[in-house]
């Protein structure tokens, strides 16, 4: 399914402006990755996809149908959703939290929690551990389990809104190596939000850069953006000065080393 914004736009009621004129088009099987600071209004553009904000201005589309005109509840039900923090429930074991969107729509307890132990292992976890609640686990599986969760009712479009910006730098990469391989595999349609422009750069077919109140300052692939930066606010963001996105080859022993700005090897030019 394919998610389009046109010229949409979110003033709240004191005045804030969330967003500005936002207009953009995801094709399906495609990831957006949504960047900016703090009051960008990046959250707000994906929730926008699922109802949890309506906009003041403009059109939400889900192939071609305005969001506005489906029904709150069966929209969001189709649509798998990440939070931050996971959003797990505290009091049911792991399999029943993967197991909830398929149990309100109609499948049977049993059959949904097979499926459940099944997606546990997708996203990399032991089964086993759906016997157990979520206090019971790390942070890291915590958010597989998330993800595993999201993905319960083989939904066409997946929301994650800085899924991984709760776990340490080590277990974020892992998760981001895991999201990759499940896009490959799944290909579904995500609007991901991240204040990690490496984040982005890393997940995004498509990234775009926010301004504070949702202005767009640059859209394009992480190719495109880091080859022509539209602005010294994209520059600096992006970090084009950074010792890291200043990359060269060095003869060592005969291999092509490749090595950053401050002389760091990085890898192996094969």
């Amino acid at each position: 399914m394919g998610i389009e914004f046109r010229d949409v736009g979110k003033t709240y009621p004191d005045g804030t402006v969330a967003v500005t004129g936002f207009s953009c088009s995801i094709p399906s099987h495609r990831t957006l990755a949504l960047v900016g600071t703090s009051g960008s209004g990046k959250t707000t553009l994906m929730r926008m996809v699922n109802r949890m904000v309506e906009p003041t201005t403009g059109t939400v589309l889900i192939d071609d149908r305005d969001v506005h005109e489906l029904e709150k509840v069966a929209l969001r039900r189709s649509i798998g959703y990440v939070p931050q923090a996971g959003g797990l429930l505290p009091h049911r074991r792991v399999v029943d939290n993967v197991a909830t969107v398929p149990v309100l729509t109609g499948t049977t307890r049993r059959a949904a929690r097979t499926a459940a132990l099944q997606l546990l292992e997708l996203v990399g976890l032991d089964p086993a551990l759906g016997k157990r609640y979520p206090a019971q686990l790390s942070g890291g599986q915590q958010q597989r389990v998330a993800v595993a969760r999201a993905l319960a009712a083989d939904p066409n479009v997946l929301l994650m809104d800085e899924p991984f910006g709760a776990v340490d730098p080590i277990v974020r990469r892992d998760l981001q190596d895991q999201l990759v391989q499940l896009q490959a595999e799944l290909g579904k349609t995500i609007v991901l939000v991240t204040h990690d422009i490496d984040e982005a750069f890393k997940l995004g077919d498509q990234v775009v850069i926010l301004r504070t109140g949702g202005i767009v300052a640059q859209t394009g692939t992480p190719q495109e953006i880091l080859a022509a930066p539209a602005d010294d606010f994209v520059r600096d963001f992006v970090g084009i000065g950074r010792a890291e996105r200043s990359l060269q080859t060095v003869d060592v022993d005969g291999r092509n080393i490749v090595v950053d700005g401050s002389g760091r090897p990085v890898g192996v030019l094969t």
